[in-house]
């Protein structure tokens, strides 16, 4: 990058910096302002209108100002085009940075390193020794230590499950993923001290939960929307060719409401369930698929036929919310998480309200 453009990135970085903060004191706002994202994105991919994507890089006009905008930016595509990692909204990443609420030397570990840019906030505020970052692709963990490196910053970078953690460096004081989870994996668990925070995205939200002296731990979800990369794990494909025998049911509940209104609490009584859907030429929503990791699948038309297909009939469970939500989508922040060593439970304002399994 040229002088010039060095200096117009170190001028959009603190404007970047002291509007994600909304000009108010935040104990991240130093990390934002020194640690320069375009290190970490030196290419992103756009999609235009026809979607088909687009790799943008310094070169290009808009680039540094997409980089300090307060937007998600896919990094990785796999060999089909399909995204396998991104740097998240700057937004989120403070939301979920307050919520962890790590003081100077705490320990923390971190689930998925992705650019290596959340592990550089971490690391600039609370020191290289007290962060330890993995992630399941060793060519973005080499390509992550190397720009934390040319940012004089060396936490601990690995390649591995990040589900197992990490315990040579245990107990940790803090716990954030970046990935998207269907529970707490378990063995971190075991790896946090007493009151620990852990900070997590679960379905289509980011969980916060306390860790108590008995090794159980309790919280409630933010109220920020969100939508992480799931952890990369074998992809089970929906049997829409079994469907077609299957008799037509009628449903009452309308199919775009599994893509908005309940999308929350389904990814919640559905841990991991994947979605498409359906659209005429003019753009129009025809009908929607559902399917789930043992091969239950399901689909709903517009029109309210319903077909079903596994050992969970899924559509069953889309009825069950709407009767539990019968009018408008539910707050997030009314959701809480209970983790016991008998499993762990999604809940509705309270624990003994609607509850669902996550583990």
């Amino acid at each position: 990058m040229s002088a010039r453009n060095t200096i117009a990135a170190a001028e959009l970085r603190a404007e970047f910096a002291a509007a994600l903060c909304e000009g108010r004191s935040n104990e991240w706002l130093t990390a934002f302002a020194d640690v320069p994202r375009e290190r970490f994105i030196p290419v992103f991919h756009r999609q235009d209108e026809r979607g088909q994507w687009n790799e943008v890089s310094a070169a290009d006009p808009g680039y540094l100002e997409a980089v300090y905008s307060d937007t998600a930016l896919t990094t990785q595509l796999d060999e089909h085009g399909v995204p396998t990692s991104s740097s998240s909204a700057p937004q989120l990443m403070l939301t979920m940075l307050d919520a962890l609420d790590a003081q100077v030397d705490d320990t923390v570990y971190e689930l998925g390193t992705g650019t290596g840019y959340n592990a550089a906030l971490l690391a600039s505020r609370l020191g290289n020794d007290n962060v330890v970052t993995v992630d399941v692709d060793p060519d973005l963990v080499v390509l992550a230590r190397k720009r934390l490196a040319q940012s004089r910053l060396h936490p601990l970078v690995f390649a591995g499950d990040g589900t197992e953690g990490y315990p040579a460096r245990a107990p940790y004081d803090r716990i954030i993923a970046t990935a998207g989870l269907r529970c707490i994996p378990p063995p971190l668990l075991s790896q946090v001290r007493e009151h620990a925070v852990i900070v997590a995205p679960i379905g289509f939200g980011v969980a916060r939960v306390v860790v108590s002296d008995n090794g159980e731990a309790a919280g409630r979800f933010l109220s920020t929307p969100a939508f992480f990369m799931p952890r990369r794990t074998s992809e089970v494909q929906p049997d829409f060719a079994g469907l077609a025998v299957r008799p037509v049911e009628k449903t009452a509940v309308p199919a775009r409401d599994v893509l908005d209104r309940l999308k929350f609490p389904l990814s919640l009584a559905l841990p991991g369930y994947r979605s498409c859907s359906w659209r005429d030429d003019q753009g129009d929503l025809t009908g929607v698929g559902l399917w789930t990791d043992d091969g239950s699948t399901a689909t709903a038309h517009v029109g309210g036929k319903v077909r079903q297909i596994g050992a969970r009939r899924l559509w069953d469970m889309v009825e069950e919310l709407a009767s539990v939500f019968p009018e408008s989508a539910p707050d997030r922040e009314d959701f809480g998480l209970t983790i016991t060593p008998d499993g762990q439970h999604a809940w509705y304002r309270a624990p003994d309200g609607p509850v669902w399994a996550l583990l």
